[in-house]
């Protein structure tokens, strides 16, 4: 029944054909497709780059993470999810006062204080700092916190039934308040000029070019990891129930399902992702600061999974790699001009191409299809 409110997706389509009907790229041009992905990643890459810029695509794969959840919430879900760079600092800031406690501890004995705050002038350490200090609390915190923040807000938000414009603008309203807040906490998390001049990450000394490509293999991983969950969560019935939540959100609920909590998962999910990518973030960048995480962050994260595409499963991931190393290479030739040129390619994207640079081989698979019908 709830096949009939959404347009069939070809994963479904295919699901219906015999599978000795079915070609052998139809049959296993899924598994292919995460073979050449990782063939690509684990690879290829590390033949081609060098150390700097093998380091460089370990930043952008930490904000493909992130799009793969956008994906999920605002491709299936039709939630536009301009605050994620909150769930993203919220991992990436937990994980930062975790290594910055591991250092000051290797530098001066445990209970010393990290360098900011001696140089700010902070005597003791603050209370919600002490948890951190443990690298298993501080793993589970970044799979927990970010997620339990989401359920909260989700379930405020969605069983108001706030959506469209609305829930854009209240997720933009946090990433505001949340940059604002770290800004604001200059001796506690570094305000304006976050927590950086990191040395180790978990006993690995990040100097070392070996464990620089270690963090960037993790990264890698978990993209591939995060990727097949995602894939399965789209493909399954609940992925059709977001969908039909999307197109006819009243016809859903009048079918006896609560939409709220069909967009509670995905949103749910999302704020998980980027936490993850958070954390990787700062080992692999070596810093984190209230720029990262604000509005604007939160903005480019939407450009890219706008422009490769939003309702696919590699369209996001392609799209925030493409816009983030395109940022930074223009902005390294002309840095007064890349800001145009995203919003240039972002109102071209919308404008003429809704479903993204994905689109375009959904568009030329489906004019196959006919003519093989025809």
């Amino acid at each position: 029944m709830i096949s009939t409110l959404v347009k069939e997706s070809p994963d479904a389509a295919k699901r219906k054909i015999p599978k000795a009907d079915r070609s052998w790229f139809e049959r296993y041009g899924v598994v292919l497709g995460f073979a050449v992905g990782a063939l690509m990643l684990f690879v290829v890459a590390p033949a081609v780059l060098s150390d700097f810029r093998l380091n460089l695509l370990g930043k952008f794969l930490c904000f493909a993470i992130v799009a793969v959840g956008i994906g999920l919430a605002w491709g299936r879900g039709g939630m536009l999810t301009l605050g994620q760079g909150v769930f993203f600092g919220l991992g990436a800031y937990m994980m930062a006062m975790h290594m910055k406690l591991a250092d000051a501890e290797i530098r001066s004995g445990a209970g010393a204080l990290p360098d900011f705050m001696q140089l700010g002038g902070q005597r003791d350490l603050p209370g919600f700092w002490l948890p951190f200090t443990s690298p298993f609390a501080t793993l589970l915190m970044i799979m927990t916190i970010p997620p339990l923040l989401a359920l909260l807000l989700g379930m405020g938000i969605f069983k108001r039934r706030v959506k469209g414009a609305y829930f854009a603008i209240l997720s933009q309203a946090l990433a505001a308040a949340f940059a604002i807040l770290l800004i604001s906490q200059q001796n506690t998390l570094g305000g304006s000029n976050g927590i950086s001049y990191f040395r180790t990450w978990f006993g690995f000394t990040l100097n070392d070019p070996v464990n620089k490509q270690m963090l960037y293999f993790i990264a890698a991983g978990t993209l591939l990891v995060v990727m097949l969950i995602t894939r399965q969560l789209m493909n399954s019935r609940y992925g059709e129930l977001l969908v039909a939540v999307r197109d006819q959100e009243e016809r859903v609920r009048f079918l006896g399902y609560d939409p709220a909590n069909i967009k509670l998962v995905a949103y749910v999910v999302a704020a998980l992702w980027a936490s993850i990518a958070g954390a990787l973030f700062v080992p692999i960048v070596g810093i984190i600061t209230p720029q990262d995480v604000g509005v604007l962050a939160s903005i480019a994260f939407i450009i890219g999974v706008a422009i490769g595409g939003r309702t696919t499963l590699l369209g996001p991931v392609l799209g925030a790699i493409a816009v983030a190393w395109a940022q930074t290479t223009l902005s390294e030739q002309f840095p007064s001009a890349w800001t145009y040129a995203q919003g240039a390619l972002f109102v071209l994207v919308v404008g003429f191409l809704p479903g993204g640079i994905a689109s375009l081989f959904l568009l030329r698979r489906r004019k196959k299809q006919k003519e093989g019908i025809s």
